[in-house]
């Protein structure tokens, strides 16, 4: 029986990270994937900042970046919406496919083993160690990384998880240097439409929302926009809900998608839980030095350090989203000032978003907003 000081189960970007910190480290680790392919199915979107890129170590190939002329996005309303300028924010559409590869190949080279089409059975406790049971043989290991994204979560809380289906696109009204994001709460009921451009004339468009046929919702958004192709179909379950109570579990060690630490406003992940990949790794490479289990609790207090603030704002945004009526959507919308949304534009940060909103809701616009959500709470009521 093949055995490792770690396996990780799931070759997405946090479980590939979390590999390469520690075979850099001179940890002997298998990363076992249950698609045949690592980079599929590409279900993300792929934008991400060069900031956030640069703080996972990475600088993505030239195949791997499939847009880096993002200029501005534009965010709509049942009845408005508005532009806000982009450029500063310095973000990049990634091709999942080509840049989780790329990960593999550096994690690879540098001593980490990767089995495609190695789905877990089962993890059975032998001791000290554990027993994997896979599809492709037994392994054995001393800890066990669970990066096998949402799915490992809705096998204990579907609560927080929202179905999405995002396309491939050809068609003329998909500009290149435009993101959009349509807010709809009788469409897309606490989530949204996207357009993400990958070239002029092509890029992934997608829906998701809560209690929804997302690929209804998404041939009606399509629809509404004009003539198009789609040349791939994908449908996932994203989770909205935030970080699960422990990422630790005795030798079991949860990242990225698993352990909640995409956005709960986008659902977005690259980075977040790219870090949670590269300081979980780091925890073990000091466990396994200092011959002693407790220093794996400070994986998760590494990554509630940094993000914990961060995620709170954002998850008191989607308990707010999931409340609006497309009425006070609009009010909200036509509340912000326009001199507003240039000064978050140009100082905003695209991996952490709480500083840009505040900006957002300056004074001058409080009352106006306040007013929109009273009137939304009043009709709530009157409705139930």
């Amino acid at each position: 029986m093949p055995d490792y000081d770690v396996i990780v189960a799931g070759g997405s970007i946090s479980g590939l990270l979390a590999a390469r910190e520690m075979a850099a480290g001179g940890v002997s680790v298998a990363v076992i994937e249950e698609d045949a392919e690592i980079g599929t199915p590409e279900h993300c979107g792929g934008l991400v900042s060069i900031a956030g890129i640069r703080n996972l170590g990475l600088v993505p190939d030239s195949g791997a970046v499939e847009n880096n002329r993002i200029a501005k996005a534009r965010i709509l309303s049942p009845s408005g919406g508005f532009e806000i300028n982009a450029e500063k924010q310095k973000v990049m559409v990634l091709d999942r496919r080509a840049f989780d590869k790329q990960i593999a190949f550096q994690t690879q080279k540098i001593g980490a083993e990767i089995r495609v089409k190695c789905s877990m059975r089962s993890l059975v406790q032998d001791g000290s160690r554990y027993i994997v049971k896979t599809s492709d043989g037994d392994l054995s290991c001393n800890y066990f990384i669970d990066a096998r994204g949402v799915a490992s979560i809705i096998a204990k809380n579907r609560e927080g998880v929202l179905q999405s289906a995002q396309y491939e696109v050809y068609a003329p009204w998909i500009e290149r240097d435009t993101i959009e994001v349509v807010f709809d709460s009788q469409r897309y009921p606490g989530f949204f439409a996207w357009i993400i451009p990958t070239a002029q004339g092509s890029g992934k468009v997608g829906v998701s929302g809560k209690g929804i046929n997302a690929a209804s919702a998404l041939q009606s958004y399509m629809d509404g926009k004009g003539k198009h192709s789609v040349v791939r179909k994908v449908y996932a379950p994203i989770w909205v809900n935030g970080p699960i109570e422990n990422f630790v579990l005795g030798r079991t060690i949860i990242v990225g998608d698993a352990a909640g630490q995409s956005k709960p406003t986008t659902a977005g992940g690259i980075y977040t839980c790219g870090m949670g990949g590269i300081l979980a790794g780091q925890a073990i490479l000091q466990v396994i030095e200092k011959n002693d289990d407790r220093m794996l609790a400070q994986y998760e207090k590494n990554w509630l350090g940094i993000f914990k603030a961060e995620f709170d704002k954002m998850l008191l945004a989607r308990r707010l989203l999931e409340r609006l009526d497309n009425k006070a959507i609009d009010e909200l919308f036509l509340a912000i000032p326009p001199e507003k949304l240039e000064e978050a534009s140009s100082g905003g940060d695209f991996d952490f978003h709480s500083a840009a909103v505040a900006k957002i809701l300056g004074a001058k616009s409080a009352a106006r907003m306040a007013k929109a959500l009273l009137g939304n709470e009043i009709r709530r009521l009157i409705d139930t």
